[in-house]
């Protein structure tokens, strides 16, 4: 996810600090004009005013509805978040991470949007994805950044790959291939530090998902299935091959990106919001994007992982029918389209549609992709996702230097996943 990394100013966080829970949330005037605070950290990432506009769009449609920005960079805004949700002094709307859903849903902190969904007579089939705890809705996702394969064109022509690899067979044979190239060039960056898990979900798991199969039955782990055994054979057999650029176990996402800006290998699964970045490091570099390889012979939906800016209502807000018509605004046809377009994104309303007439080609190209498949990211939701990322990391390292089977891996991931998700 597209995430601003620079500090935020002293006087800014203390700003924001003292805006959440200051008391003006839920705020009704004496005409009946109802005051929102709103706490994301979207704004900032965005062009500047650009988030503004809309939100007074909003109030233009809506008088009697005021909105307060509570604008900080994303590690601010979940620092802030967090301890709101804990006290439950949380803004009455607030930016939603899908990693911080089941915790702010156990400890009660945010709403159930299903409820304000019928309330509102909202029709939910619009929605691109929808992120539940026991069964009800509290996060949707408003704009979604999602993770294609990205393929070097001239190392694939260069080791006589005629086209993008569209199955797991197809892609294994390109990635040796490629390899065989000589140099320092290998197939395939698989970025798997421990410290910074995140390779587990976007990396490995989302060779299950672009085939249909799931990591979890009934919301309980299901890791000794034989869809995710394929899948941990398929990167060992990658491995095997020599086909991995070499420090897999302790490379982390941005040394994926270096190590295929600098053509150093030829395909990545990777997160559309660095086309720029790769564009302005390496502007003679020619490379596609595609969807992720599937198993031989799968004709269903692909799925694409994906992260996202998320939105959840306050459950302490005096005014959640107030609060539900910002979220109905801001996934809109129209206005997600707007928002999705500014971020270089994709909307979370399923009829919207960015433009991209001054946009790369490859975000016209990343959104075909993303219509014809569905979003799949089983870790939003889950309870301590980074926790059972690394855990099932540390027993894929195992696999990957000989000192576990597969079965074994499995089965003491799944005994892990088990105590946590309960």
């Amino acid at each position: 996810m597209k995430r601003l990394l620079g500090a935020v100013t002293a006087a800014a966080l203390v700003a924001f600090v003292g805006a959440c829970g200051s008391g003006d949330s839920g705020e009704t005037s004496a005409d009946g004009t109802v005051t929102l605070e709103f706490a994301q950290w979207w704004a900032p990432e965005l062009p500047a005013g650009e988030f503004d506009k809309l939100i007074t769009e909003f109030t233009t449609q809506n008088p009697n509805i005021k909105v307060k920005l509570l604008s900080a960079p994303y590690a601010s805004t979940k620092q802030q978040l967090v301890t709101g949700a804990a006290s439950k002094t949380l803004p009455d709307v607030v930016g939603l991470d899908g990693a911080w859903v089941n915790d702010f849903a156990k400890q009660g902190a945010i709403t159930d949007l299903s409820k304000l969904m019928t309330e509102a007579g909202y029709d939910a089939s619009q929605l691109a994805s929808q992120v539940q705890y026991k069964d009800a809705t509290y996060m949707i996702p408003v704009v979604n950044f999602v993770y294609p394969l990205f393929v070097n064109q001239d190392l694939l022509s260069k080791a006589g790959v005629s086209a993008v690899p569209g199955t797991r067979t197809e892609f294994a044979d390109a990635a040796k291939k490629i390899s065989a190239t000589g140099g320092n060039v290998k197939g395939w960056a698989l970025p798997l530090d421990t410290a910074v898990p995140n390779g587990i979900q976007n990396d490995v798991m989302s060779w299950l998902w672009a085939s249909g199969g799931s990591m979890l039955a009934d919301g309980k782990p299901a890791l000794t299935t034989p869809q995710v055994k394929s899948v941990v054979e398929y990167v060992k057999s990658l491995n095997d091959a020599g086909v991995i650029a070499p420090g897999a176990l302790t490379m982390k996402e941005q040394d994926k990106v270096e190590k295929f800006t600098t053509g150093q290998v030829g395909m990545m699964i990777d997160s559309l919001a660095h086309i720029n970045l790769i564009k302005k490091n390496a502007p003679d570099l020619k490379f596609a994007v595609a969807p992720l390889p599937a198993e031989d012979g799968y004709t269903g939906k692909r799925g694409i992982p994906y992260a996202s800016w998320g939105i959840g209502v306050a459950d302490s807000s005096d005014h959640k029918a107030e609060a539900f018509k910002l979220v109905q605004f801001l996934l809109s046809k129209e206005t997600n389209g707007k928002l999705a377009t500014l971020a270089n994104g994709f909307p979370g309303n399923k009829t919207a549609e960015p433009d991209f007439s001054n946009s790369d080609p490859l975000f016209k190209t990343a959104f075909d992709i993303y219509q014809q498949g569905t979003p799949a990211n089983e870790f939003v939701g889950l309870p301590k996702s980074e926790e059972l990322m690394r855990s099932f990391d540390e027993q894929l390292q195992l696999v990957l230097t000989g000192k576990a089977s597969v079965d074994d891996a499995l089965a003491k991931s799944q005994e892990s996943w088990s105590s946590v998700i309960g």
